[in-house]
């Protein structure tokens, strides 16, 4: 009667173990305060563009002659351009009509599976974000790793014996925050469109990609729209983690055994999601005009100054990481190796949270992730606390 696949997955989703654990530990240990540096969540407030957008859109709510009921499941025209004019900023192509709104890259990662037959194989990079990994499971299908690891830059490239039919990337990664430059993508493209496969391609994190050559779009490259799928969010680009919104882009290119992608994706949440409030989508239009991308790169930058800042005290100690160029997080090598064991003591010793990285799969064990997601204050703090502790944590 139920699904068993669910059997397979671990007790807990990592960031729910993790919450326990911090609950825990300030239950025992009162006028102890915690600095958070494990989930990803954003700490800046949303841009004065997006919060005018969105009591313009309330009070029209309020009006008998403004008000909207039911949207459809493909989001509002005036949103779905202006997703479409920051695709063009970026140099990649996307018509409106390509892309449909969402209530962001979490869900749309998941439910794009509804597409596929239970029967794909998926190839996954470890380690990786969980979801990639629990939703292939729940649905029963194979799962294949390529290993990301030091030897490789955390970004593994194809491997010719390998065939799989679902690839997912993330660039810039999380957890790792390593992020492919343009020939590097190509490869993977060109690699997809031999064997038939199909990338699903995560930029929730494409707004940190600042170095030139770290593509923002897999689209940006070639060959891209037969072969890709692209999930984008403005989750951290411009602070709606607690608002949602996002979108995922199927070019009509995309066809298999016949059929378009595009179409099955269009007839998958017409039928499963009721669209995203009119009022988000009027911030997240507003996220993306010229003056809410330039208040939103303020808060970027915010946050791109903590990354400075913790991989300087990764310098200073001696300690080994990737990200924080391109990315909001800080994948560092564990003192004394455990990742579970050095969440434990940063916690006890510190109270600093952050994510181990075990919880990102078996390649993530010896690794531990830090977010720049939080207050230069709380940051500076935690920094400081960690240099106390010295590079054997």
């Amino acid at each position: 009667m139920i699904n068993t696949h669910y059997q397979t997955l671990p007790d807990n989703y990592l960031f729910a173990a993790i919450a326990r654990k911090v609950r825990e530990f300030e239950a025992g240990h009162p006028g102890q305060p915690v600095i958070r540096m494990g989930i990803g969540d954003v700490t800046r407030p949303l841009a004065p563009a997006v919060v005018e957008a969105m009591r313009e859109a309330a009070a029209e709510m309020g009006c008998a002659e403004t008000f909207r009921g039911y949207d459809d499941a493909q989001g509002y025209p005036f949103l779905k351009e202006a997703v479409a004019a920051h695709y063009a900023r970026l140099g990649a192509a996307a018509a409106p009509d390509e892309i449909l709104i969402s209530d962001g890259a979490k869900s749309d990662a998941g439910n794009l599976l509804d597409i596929f037959s239970p029967d794909c194989v998926a190839l996954i990079p470890d380690p990786v974000y969980p979801v990639y990994v629990d939703t292939n499971r729940m649905d029963g299908r194979a799962v294949r790793f390529m290993d990301a690891t030091p030897d490789n830059g955390f970004l593994p490239m194809p491997d010719a014996s390998a065939q799989a039919d679902i690839i997912y990337l993330c660039s810039p990664n999380n957890p790792t925050g390593a992020a492919y430059n343009r020939d590097q993508l190509a490869a993977w493209v060109a690699y997809a469109r031999e064997r038939g496969a199909v990338i699903l391609f995560d930029a929730a994190y494409e707004a940190f990609a600042g170095e030139a050559g770290i593509p923002r779009s897999i689209y940006e490259i070639e060959g891209a729209r037969e072969c890709a799928i692209e999930v984008g969010s403005l989750s951290k680009m411009a602070g709606f983690t607690g608002v949602r919104c996002g979108w995922t882009l199927v070019p009509p290119e995309l066809v298999r055994d016949g059929v378009s992608l595009r179409q099955m994706w269009l007839r998958r949440q017409n039928t499963k999601f009721n669209g995203v409030s009119y009022i988000t989508q009027r911030g997240a239009a507003a996220a993306l005009s010229p003056e809410g991308l330039a208040q939103c790169r303020e808060n970027i930058d915010y946050y791109r100054e903590n990354a400075r800042l913790i991989a300087g005290t990764m310098d200073a100690l001696g300690i080994a990481y990737t990200g924080g160029r391109n990315s909001p997080y800080i994948w560092l090598e564990c003192p004394g190796g455990d990742s579970w064991a050095f969440f434990d003591r940063l916690l006890e010793r510190a109270q600093v949270v952050g994510t181990p990285g075990a919880g990102f799969g078996q390649n993530g064990e010896g690794f531990f992730r830090l977010s720049s997601f939080g207050t230069h204050e709380n940051t500076r703090k935690a920094m400081r606390r960690f240099r106390e502790l010295g590079a054997g944590g």
